[in-house]
């Protein structure tokens, strides 16, 4: 992960865009995007997977310096076979395993406190500050706790790194001082998806990473992928995991299509509409949802996605049938999230609405 607002910021909404004939009548996708790569608008690019109504529009992949879970492994040739980090992305992934393991009665419900989850810490349980802490504020980070990742990951002074150090992760988490009254105010909290994937491994039994082969990657036919273990031995529940573009873009299209995937239900469609149902405001001009970024307007919202440090961004939007994935190098750079969202803004969605408009 980086500053929240490295990957995270999106000034503009699809729905307020202004077409150019020009943009409109482009049929090569493909060559736009290496033509902007070239000229350097598109820095740090590491490749990029249009689909529209499951049809590829445009493919590509570029040549790049990467890093695999935050270490320099050079320049690499990434190819449709290439796995990449997704970063933060996982965290999305993190919340549908959490609504399969609901469905299967494993996890506790939405409105279950939180703290009692944890029988390990009593005396987080007694106090009557977190008595009301629920699941749901931790699948929408509004848990009121103070969290802080705006200082560099990096630094002890965030509070994502502090939990890696702290000798139980699982109580620096809840153990915060409480600022809010929860579910009134978003914090940007790799801390709350780390105890929803807690709460996974407790109800499951597993590791995160076999429920998620077992019940999401398997059904989904992805069978290269990697996730992250952290110093504990656990596998991170707010980032870590590897996927192809592909593979990746194969989430998109189970949530467009209400969690079935070639005719089985993998995620219940109702976790589906409710993960993409607002829940608050962030401060980025953005709603949240369960794991899920979305849209500033619209309901249901007109587009979701998963953001990731370095410009990883799974982009999905239903009205247009389009599934966009963007996988880019631009680690810890306070600008990141320009790349993607100029892929989306000038590329995807002109072609798409030309082509819907034919």
């Amino acid at each position: 992960m980086g500053r929240v607002r490295q990957f995270l910021a999106v000034a503009v909404s699809f729905g307020a865009l202004n077409i150019s004939a020009a943009l409109a009548q482009d049929n090569d996708l493909a060559q736009k995007i290496r033509d902007s790569f070239a000229q350097g608008t598109l820095k740090g690019l590491h490749s990029v997977l249009i689909l529209h109504r499951g049809e590829t529009l445009a493919e590509v992949y570029f040549t790049g310096f990467d890093q695999r879970q935050g270490l320099d492994i050079g320049r690499v040739d990434h190819s449709q076979t290439s796995l990449h980090d997704v970063r933060s992305i996982t965290k999305s992934v993190t919340g549908l395993l959490y609504g399969i393991a609901l469905s299967e009665g494993l996890v506790p419900g939405l409105d279950e406190p939180l703290m009692a989850q944890f029988p390990d810490y009593p005396d987080l349980i007694a106090d009557p500050a977190r008595k009301d802490i629920l699941v749901r504020h931790a699948l929408t980070m509004t848990m009121g706790l103070e969290w802080d990742e705006t200082a560099p990951y990096t630094s002890t002074r965030n509070s994502e790194i502090a939990m890696a150090y702290a000798p139980d992760r699982e109580r620096y988490a809840l153990e915060q001082p409480v600022l809010y009254s929860p579910g009134t105010h978003w914090t940007y909290s790799g801390g709350a998806a780390s105890l929803v994937g807690a709460l996974i491994v407790r109800g499951t039994g597993v590791p995160l990473d076999v429920y998620a082969k077992q019940k999401l990657f398997d059904p989904l036919g992805i069978t290269d992928f990697e996730w992250q273990k952290l110093s504990n031995g656990k596998t991170g529940a707010s980032s870590g995991l590897r996927l192809t573009t592909h593979d990746l873009a194969k989430i998109g299209r189970l949530m467009i299509d209400k969690g079935i995937w070639q005719g089985n239900q993998i995620v219940q469609a109702e976790w589906i509409e409710q993960s993409l149902t607002p829940s608050i405001e962030t401060s980025l001009n953005l709603r949240y949802g369960f794991l899920w970024w979305l849209a500033d307007d619209g309901t249901p919202p007109d587009w979701f996605a998963g953001f990731g440090n370095g410009g990883q961004r799974l982009t999905v939007n239903p009205d247009r049938d389009m599934v966009v994935v963007i996988y880019a190098g631009n680690y810890n750079k306070p600008d990141a999230w320009k790349v993607p969202t100029k892929v989306i803004l000038d590329f995807a969605v002109p072609t798409i609405e030309a082509r819907q408009a034919n």
